[in-house]
Order: C-alpha cells, then sequence, then structure tokens
C-alpha cells in the first residue's frame, strides 16, 4: 500500500525544556520521515510541548507543527521555596492532561514519541488512555521521574544505554531496546572554515567554544570571565553564554585590548552553523549532559567537561568521569572547580597538539552514529499501520 491511498502516518512528539530531550526529538522526527518515505508513506508531525520551552523554538525553525500545554514540574528535594512551586504546578498537572487528552484524541497518532522531560507525562497518559502505541526514549543512564512513570505506559522503551535497563521497573524490561542516543546528522558534516568565516575567527590561532547548553551557564560564564585575559593570548574564544548573558560577555568584550577583543566572540546561541563550530573548535568547554556527550563523541572533539552538580542521579559526573577514563576529555570533577584549574586544563591542550589529536580519536570511538536510524526502526515498528484501526485494549500500568 502506498501514501497515494491512504492519510499520512501521524507521530505525536513530546519531549523538551532543554536541548537534551528536544534535540534527539528532532533527529527522530527526521529519521523517521526519511524511512517512511522509503516504505511509500508520508509523514505528518505535530509537537506538544511547553510554550516556553526550547522545544517551541526548534519546531517553529524547523516547520514542524506546535501545540502548547500546562505542565507541572515535581522537584524531588525541594527547599521552602520549591514546596510552594510543587503545590503550584500539582494544580497545572491534571490541567496539561486534560489539553494533552483533547490534543491527542483529535490528531489520533498512530505512534507517540516521548523523549523525556515532565511536560511528557500528560501525553504519555494520554496515548495510554487512548490506546496509541508510546515509545519512550531516555537518554541518560538512570531514568528521569517522567521516565519512571511513562515506563509503565510505553510500549517500546529506546534506552541510550545498557545499563539504563536495570533502573527499569521489572515489569518493562522485556520492553526495552537499546538504540544509542540521536544525533543530529547534520553535525557530521561540519566545515571547519565555514565555522571559522560565519564569526570572523582567524585560521592560524586555536578556537576554543565554550558552550554551558542553550540557556547558557552562570557557573561557566563566570569561570570563562575569570580567565579570558590569559586565554586569548594564546588562543581564540567563541563563547556561547545564553541570551540572558550576552549584554554582559558583550560588555566584557568591548572592555578587552583591542588585540584581545578580536580573538573573542560572545555569542547568545549558536544554531545552524552549530555543526561549522564543532569541526572549527580545537578544544570545547562544555557540561556533561546527554545530548553533549552524545554530539562530541559522534564529532570526536576533545573537550574539557564541567558537569552540572546535582544533577539527577550525578548523571553529569557520571558522563564526564567515563569519558576522562578512557582518554576523551578532560573532566572537572569537583563540586566548585576554580578558574585556574579551567586555564591549567585549557593550557595544556592547547600547546599539545598530539594530545589533542589522540583525545579526539578516543572521543570518536565512542560515538554511535547510527542511533537515529536505530530508534526510527523501532518508532515504525510500534506504528499501527494508518489504514488500520488499534482493537487490542491498551496495557495497564503495573
Amino acid at each position: 500500500m502506498n501514501a497515494g491511498n491512504h492519510r499520512p502516518l501521524r507521530m505525536l512528539v513530546t519531549g523538551g525544556g532543554t536541548g537534551g530531550h528536544t534535540y534527539p526529538a528532532l533527529t527522530a522526527v527526521a529519521a523517521v520521515r526519511e524511512r517512511a518515505a522509503a516504505r511509500g508513506l508520508d509523514l505528518d508531525v505535530l509537537w506538544v510541548g511547553t510554550a516556553n520551552g526550547l522545544e517551541a523554538r526548534v519546531a517553529a525553525e524547523h516547520g514542524i507543527p506546535f501545540r502548547a500545554i500546562k505542565a507541572g514540574k515535581l522537584r524531588r528535594s525541594p527547599n521552602l521555596r520549591e514546596v510552594l512551586t510543587n503545590l503550584a504546578d500539582l494544580f497545572r498537572i491534571p490541567v496539561g492532561v486534560l489539553q494533552a487528552f483533547a490534543i491527542a484524541a483529535r490528531y489520533r497518532p498512530d505512534v507517540v514519541l516521548s523523549t523525556g522531560g515532565y511536560v511528557c507525562v500528560p501525553l504519555g497518559v494520554a496515548s495510554w488512555l487512548l490506546r496509541r502505541p508510546l515509545v519512550m526514549h531516555e537518554q541518560i543512564t538512570t531514568l528521569g521521574l517522567a521516565n519512571r512513570i511513562l515506563a509503565r505506559f510505553a510500549a517500546r522503551i529506546a534506552l541510550t544505554h545498557p545499563s539504563s535497563a536495570e533502573h527499569l521497573p521489572a515489569s518493562a524490561r522485556d520492553r526495552a531496546v537499546v538504540t544509542g542516543n540521536p544525533v543530529r546528522p547534520q553535525l557530521l558534516n561540519g566545515n571547519a572554515p565555514s565555522g571559522r568565516w560565519h564569526y570572523s575567527l582567524s585560521p592560524e590561532l586555536p578556537l576554543v567554544y565554550v558552550t554551558g547548553g542553550a540557556q547558557g551557564s552562570r557557573q561557566i560564564n563566570t569561570m570563562v570571565e575569570a580567565i579570558l585575559p590569559s586565554l586569548l593570548t594564546r588562543a581564540q574564544v567563541l563563547h556561547q553564554c545564553g541570551a540572558d548573558w550576552i549584554a554582559r560577555f558583550t560588555e566584557v568584550a568591548a572592555a578587552l585590548p583591542p588585540e584581545s577583543a578580536a580573538r573573542y566572540r560572545p555569542v547568545a546561541y549558536v544554531g545552524d552553523e552549530l555543526p561549522h563550530v564543532y569541526a572549527a573548535a580545537d578544544v570545547v568547554v562544555s557540561r556533561s549532559g546527554a545530548g553533549t556527550v552524545a554530539e562530541l563523541t559522534a564529532v570526536g572533539r576533545p573537550s574539557v567537561l564541567i558537569p552540572l552538580i546535582p544533577s539527577a542521579g550525578d548523571e553529569q559526573r557520571q558522563n564526564a568521569r567515563y569519558l576522562a577514563e578512557v582518554g576523551a576529555a578532560r573532566a572537572l570533577l569537583e563540586a566548585g572547580p576554580s578558574a585556574d584549574r579551567l586555564l591549567a586544563e585549557l593550557d595544556a591542550l592547547l600547546t599539545d597538539r598530539q594530545t589533542r589529536a589522540t583525545m579526539a580519536k578516543a572521543a570518536r570511538s565512542l560515538g554511535r552514529l547510527d542511533a537515529a536510524d536505530a530508534l526510527a526502526e523501532v518508532i515504525l515498528q510500534e506504528a499501527k499501520s494508518p489504514w488500520t484501526r488499534l482493537t487490542a485494549p491498551p496495557r495497564a500500568p503495573k
């Protein structure tokens, strides 16, 4: 059968809040679209998330229809202020579930993909109530709270790491499959001269790319500001500092001596040019979330990792330690690393081209480039044919 005689395959996507949840979903959409087309099917996608989340912007940038719902986040170890926020969010959760149910009932997806974040819970519940198959993807070694809930509803559970299966409810483990963490394929086709040209950077000096994630990182930004005068004597710095910090670092750049200012580029956000930035970077300074680690290993970039502490299950520190142990990164694992420590690690790498090459090779050996295709195949296996009706009762959560 072909798409000419039947409606498109409908996929509802939910996930977001951070790049680690958003970009795997975006990559999976592209991979499913390509594989569906090879089978003679068009793909219709609807993304559901929060109005102020990264997912809303990413969906708009890529022409994916988007619907916003309310979502409440439950903080597991709240302080007094967060207890009050938890109470407010408790009222948002039932509203979000009702909104999600209405959207899913109207859209009638053939399959639902969830990539994590608290916004996923309402859609996961709605998919079960409407007898729509849910494919849940987990990026980290342990399971986030949202995915621990959804694991009981999911038809299939796609994992990045084999060890994640140990954290699943026993009743869900037979539905788990290891796919890896999808990385945008365009990241693999970066052009170093294009990356330097885009930001008017010299082809002669080594380039340090600093990123704290889409929103920026106070800790990383503060450390970088402290070492800039020294670092810029031996390297160029492209600093993705976040929208809330760009005014501050524009002032920092203006106050630098002219020779140093010519070597420093603060930017709020790096978008479609990221593949070229990765290709141009001699060293990357970043957090060590699952998405970042997947990208660094896929493109084979040496890095200095500054894990977010605390993170869920201390995940970022575990990621950073693992890359450091195999020689793919330097890791600042202490709770409050100093700016001088960061400068020392960068100095060691910037002055030793061979060490950087060895680290790049070690990083590349860890990358899983087929993760998007593997996840797309799981999604298509679970999707109910668009010309048939689902008749089996929903699996009861346990």
